[in-house]
Order: structure tokens, then sequence, then C-alpha cells
């Protein structure tokens, strides 16, 4: 299998970045919308990141957020890249690049066909685009529900930028996930806890395995 890289998202304690480290994930992502059992305060964020390992690239999950509550984040802590995941249109995504200078991945919700034209709006003003799963019309959150989507929708597909598939993968199905979609970036959440904004260690280790390591032939 080529090189694959892992993101796990919604880290909350030291333990988290020290298991996402060991296991050789390629990004952390810590959440800044307070609805979410992931969420992180501007002070536990900046305790994360500082302990986060030269190499492991620190991300920031935001939701419509204002340029205030932005540049509060930016300025606390070291930050490798931003992931926009609201309603932000696309010259929202290329004013915040200006801004602050940093890569921008914005996540697109997909359901069905005609949600890829957002793909491609997008992929003309963020750094990384993060293919999920279209949260349901009354889910509170606008990630991290543990969703998958139908993987045939993307297979084989070719983008402006680099992707990422997220929504609903998990160590049983991300090798599968993979091979059908052909997808070189992963991020997981919900899949790798033992509850809700509770990570489990070993399901880490267990993810990032089963993503970078030959996995079982896919069913057809």
């Amino acid at each position: 299998m080529p090189d694959i890289r892992v993101k796990i998202c919604g880290l909350r304690t030291a333990a988290d970045v020290a298991a996402v480290a060991q296991a050789g994930a390629a990004y952390m992502g810590l959440v800044f919308f307070a609805k979410s059992p992931r969420y992180v305060t501007l002070a536990q964020a900046r305790d994360l990141a500082l302990a986060a390992p030269p190499g492991l690239a620190k991300v920031a999950l935001v939701v419509d957020a204002e340029d205030a509550t932005l540049d509060a984040i930016i300025e606390t802590m070291p930050l490798d890249m931003l992931q926009l995941h609201g309603h932000e249109s696309p010259a929202r995504v290329a004013e915040l690049r200006a801004r602050y200078g940093l890569p921008v991945m914005k996540a697109v919700g997909v359901a069905d066909e005609g949600d890829l034209a957002a793909v491609f709006d997008y992929s003309l003003a963020a750094d990384q685009l993060l293919i999920d799963a279209k949260p349901p019309k009354n889910a509170t959150l606008p990630g991290g529900n543990g969703l998958t989507f139908d993987w045939r929708l993307v297979a084989q597909r070719r983008w402006l930028r680099p992707w990422m598939l997220a929504g609903g993968l998990t160590p049983d199905n991300v090798a599968t996930a993979i091979r059908l979609t052909n997808a070189r970036q992963v991020d997981v959440s919900s899949g790798v806890e033992a509850a809700p904004g509770v990570k489990d260690p070993a399901r880490i280790a267990a993810f990032v395995r089963a993503a970078t390591q030959d996995g079982p032939p896919i069913l057809r």
C-alpha cells in the first residue's frame, strides 16, 4: 500500500498526543467547537500543541469562527494548519489563508453526487480538502458523528488539491475505504474512541496500522 497519512482528530489529553505520535500519525486535530465532546479550551490546546513532537502536524478545527476567535487561537499556540468545518464560503477560505499565512483545509460534506460540485469549488481556494459524510439535518455536530457515505462517489477521483477521507472510519474498515477510494490521507475521531471524547490508545494504534499496512481485499 502506498504511503498513507493519518489524522487523528479530537485530542484532549497529553496521553492522546503521546498515543497519536507513537502510532505514527501525521496530523493531530484540536477541536474548538463548544458543542463537541472533544472541545478544548485555549489553555488546554496550547499545552497539547506544545506537547506534540516534531513532525506531528497540529491542526485547529473551527466551525464558522470569527476573526477574533481565530486570532486568539493562532496567537496562543503553534499551529500548522486550520481546518474549516462549517459553512465557510470559498471566499472566506481564501480570506483566511491570506490573513494568517497558514495552510487551510476545508471540510466538505458528501451524501450524493450533487455534493461533489462543492468539492471542486473549494479546491480553488483551499490547500487541502476533507471529504466527510454530510451530517443529518438534525445533527448538532458538523463532523465526528461516526457516519460513513457511499465511498463509490469519490472512488478514483482526482481533485485539484490533496484530499483526506473522513466519516465513519474505524480500524476495521479503513483499509477497505483506502483501497476503494484511492485516498492517500484519512481522518478519524469517533472511530478510535472508547466513549465520546475519550480516545483509546489501542484503537489509535490499530487504526494507523490498518491504514498504513496492507489490509483485506475489497469484496465486490
